[in-house]
C-alpha cells in the first residue's frame, strides 16, 4: 500500500473545496491563527548579518472586514449551497449584530467557512482538535458546536495546555495556557487510544506492589463490595485472603497501563535551546502533537493540519507511522516543511511527498505573480527565492524596505587559518518589466551589501543589453570551487522550472534555519 504524503500550497479553503473528498481524514489538528493582530516573523540564524535583521515575515494574524470575508459571510448566511447548518446561520448572524464588521468578526467569519469544511472531509469516526487562545476561544466554541453538536457530534474535551515561560505582566495574571477543544463527528464511534497517551506509575506506587506470585508483583486491596470491612483504594493484610478472599483481590502491577491523562496538560514550550527549535514564532512542540496523534488515530490513518505553518503535524505523523495531508498558505512554510523532512528522514521521504499547488511552469509561476490577494502579495518572490536556493536562502527581510533586494543566501568561499570564510549573494525577483537600468541597480547594491554574488531571478527573458551590463560586473572568484563565476547571473523561471537551475555554491555549513533533529526509524518505522 502506497503511504499518502500530501502536502498542498494555498488557501485552505480553496484546497479543501477543490481537493479533498467526504469523509477522508481520521484526524484533524489545527493551529490557526488566533486573530492576535500581530505580525509574526521567522527567525533565521545569524551568519554575516544581525540579529535584529535576520528575520523575515512567517504570517500575518490581523483580520480586516474585506471583500473576500464579505463573500464568506454572505455565502453562510444565503447558504445558497446548503453547506451550513441552521444553527451556523442563526449564530454567524447573531455575531454581526453584536460584534459589527470588526477584526474579531471577520475572524469567526473565515474560521466558520474553514471548520465547516474539515467537519466535511473527517470520516464518521473522525476527530478534530482545534489550537486557540483565549483571544476568541469562547467564540470559536460556539461554532464548533453549531457545526459538530448540531449534527450528531459532540464536545469531548476542553484541554488546558500548561506550559512555562519568561514573558510575565504587571498588569494582569501571567497567561500561561492555551486551550485544545476536542470534537468527534459522531457522539460514540470515534478512536480514543487512551491507554497509548499515559502517565508512566511513579516509583512509590510500583513499590506498593510488594507481593509477588507466579503472574508477577501485585497489591492486595479490597474489591469495592459495598457494606464490606475492606476500603478498595488501600492495601489490607494477606491474612483477609485466607480469612475472607471473596471481599479482596490481587492488583497486578503487570496489567497496569500507566495513568489515564487528564485534561490539563503541562508540556514544555519549544525555547531558546531546544534541539527542536526551527526559528517559526508559533512553532509547537512535538510532545504535544504526539499525545494528540496517539491518543485519536491508529498507525495507517490519514491525520491532516490545513494551518500546518513549520510541520510540527507532519512530522510526527511521519514518525509515528500516520499517513498525513498539510496545507499552508505560504511557501516558507511549505520550504521549512519540506526542509524538516529532508533533515529528520532523508531525501527520500521528501522525494515520496505529493506537492500541490506549487508552480511547475512559466504559466503557474504567472498566476502566482498575479495574485492580488494581501495575504499572498509576496508569495511569489518567496517560492522563487526559496525554490533557487534549495530552501536555504532567507527571504527578504522584516524590517525597512528590502532596497532592492528579495533574498540572501550564505556560501562556504575558502578557508583562512583553518576557518571556513563565509560569502554571501543577494538576490533580486521580477515579475514584471525587465531592462538593463535593473542589473546596473542590482550590482550597485551588490556593491552596498558587500555580496560576493546577486542573481536576478526574472520571469521574462533578459534582453541583450542586460547580459552585457551584467558581463561588464566582472567575476567572483570561489576559493573552495576553485573557479569563477560571474558576479550578476540572470536566471529565468524558464530555466529554474525546466531545467532545475539552482544556486549551485556550496551553502555555508550553518543552515540559515535551524535544522530538525535526524530521525532513525526502527525495521517497524519502515514506508508501508
Amino acid at each position: 500500500m502506497e503511504r499518502m504524503r500530501e502536502i498542498y500550497y494555498g488557501d485552505n479553503l480553496e484546497v479543501l473545496r477543490k481537493f479533498l473528498k467526504d469523509e477522508t481524514v481520521d484526524l484533524c489538528y489545527i493551529d490557526p491563527p488566533f486573530n492576535s493582530k500581530r505580525n509574526y516573523n521567522l527567525i533565521y540564524n545569524s551568519i554575516g548579518e544581525g540579529v535584529d535583521k535576520a528575520q523575515a515575515g512567517a504570517f500575518i494574524d490581523t483580520w480586516t472586514w474585506n471583500g473576500r470575508t464579505q463573500a464568506e459571510f454572505y455565502e453562510i448566511i444565503n447558504n445558497e449551497t446548503g453547506r451550513y447548518t441552521g444553527q451556523t446561520i442563526t449564530l454567524i448572524d447573531s455575531f454581526e449584530k453584536i460584534l459589527g464588521h470588526s477584526s474579531l468578526f471577520s475572524y469567526l467569519v473565515s474560521m466558520s467557512t474553514r471548520l465547516n469544511e474539515i467537519w466535511r472531509v473527517l470520516k464518521p469516526t473522525g476527530s478534530f482538535y482545534l489550537h486557540c487562545d483565549s483571544t476568541a476561544s469562547h467564540y470559536l466554541k460556539l461554532v464548533l458546536d453549531s457545526i459538530f453538536v448540531s449534527r450528531g457530534g459532540d464536545f469531548q474535551n476542553e484541554i488546558v495546555w500548561c506550559y512555562q515561560s519568561r514573558h510575565f505582566s504587571k498588569k494582569h495574571f501571567g497567561r500561561k495556557h492555551d486551550i485544545i477543544f476536542r470534537y468527534t463527528k459522531s457522539e460514540n464511534n470515534y478512536t480514543f487510544n487512551w491507554e497509548d497517551v499515559v502517565r508512566p506509575l511513579s516509583e512509590n506506587t510500583i513499590k506498593k506492589y510488594k507481593h509477588v506470585d507466579e503472574k508477577g508483583h501485585y497489591r492486595l486491596q479490597g474489591r469495592g463490595i459495598k457494606g464490606s470491612p475492606i476500603q478498595s483504594a488501600k492495601d489490607v493484610d494477606p491474612q483477609w485472603e485466607i480469612t475472607n478472599p471473596e471481599l479482596v483481590v490481587r492488583d497486578y502491577l503487570e496489567d497496569k497501563k500507566g495513568v489515564p491523562i487528564e485534561d490539563y496538560w503541562n508540556i514544555d514550550i519549544i525555547n531558546q535551546v531546544s534541539k527542536e527549535r526551527l526559528g517559526y514564532p508559533t512553532q509547537k512542540p512535538e510532545a504535544l502533537l504526539e499525545r494528540i496523534i496517539k491518543a485519536s488515530s491508529n498507525e495507517g490513518d490519514v491525520v491532516a493540519d490545513f494551518f500546518c505553518g513549520c510541520g510540527t503535524t507532519v512530522a510526527v505523523s511521519e514518525k509515528l507511522n500516520r499517513q498525513y495531508i498539510g496545507i499552508d498558505i505560504t511557501f516558507q512554510s511549505i520550504s521549512l516543511i519540506l526542509k524538516r523532512l529532508e533533515d529528520s528522514y532523508g531525501k527520500e521521504i521528501v522525494a515520496s511527498v505529493k506537492l500541490n499547488g506549487i508552480p511547475k511552469d512559466v504559466e503557474g509561476a504567472k498566476a502566482l505573480s498575479l495574485k492580488q490577494d494581501d495575504r499572498l502579495r509576496k508569495e511569489f518572490e518567496k517560492w522563487l527565492v526559496l525554490t533557487f536556493t534549495n530552501n536555504r536562502g532567507q527571504v527578504n527581510y522584516s524590517k525597512g524596505a528590502d532596497r532592492g533586494i528579495d533574498g540572501r543566501a550564505f556560501f562556504l568561499k575558502g578557508r583562512e587559518h583553518n576557518k571556513d570564510v563565509t560569502g554571501k549573494a543577494i538576490i533580486q525577483v521580477k515579475s514584471g518589466h525587465v531592462k538593463r537600468f535593473d542589473i546596473a541597480a542590482l550590482n550597485h547594491d551588490r556593491q552596498r551589501e558587500n555580496a560576493d554574488i546577486a542573481y536576478f531571478l526574472t520571469l521574462e527573458e533578459p534582453t541583450k543589453p542586460m547580459m552585457e551590463e551584467a558581463r561588464e560586473a566582472g567575476v567572483f572568484h570561489c576559493q573552495i570551487m576553485g573557479r569563477d563565476y560571474p558576479a550578476i547571473q540572470i536566471i529565468t523561471v524558464k530555466e529554474i522550472l525546466e531545467q532545475n537551475k539552482t544556486m549551485e555554491l556550496p551553502f555555508h555549513t550553518h543552515e540559515v534555519v535551524q535544522s530538525a533533529e535526524r530521525v532513525i526509524k526502527n525495521n517497524q518505522g519502515k514506508l508501508f
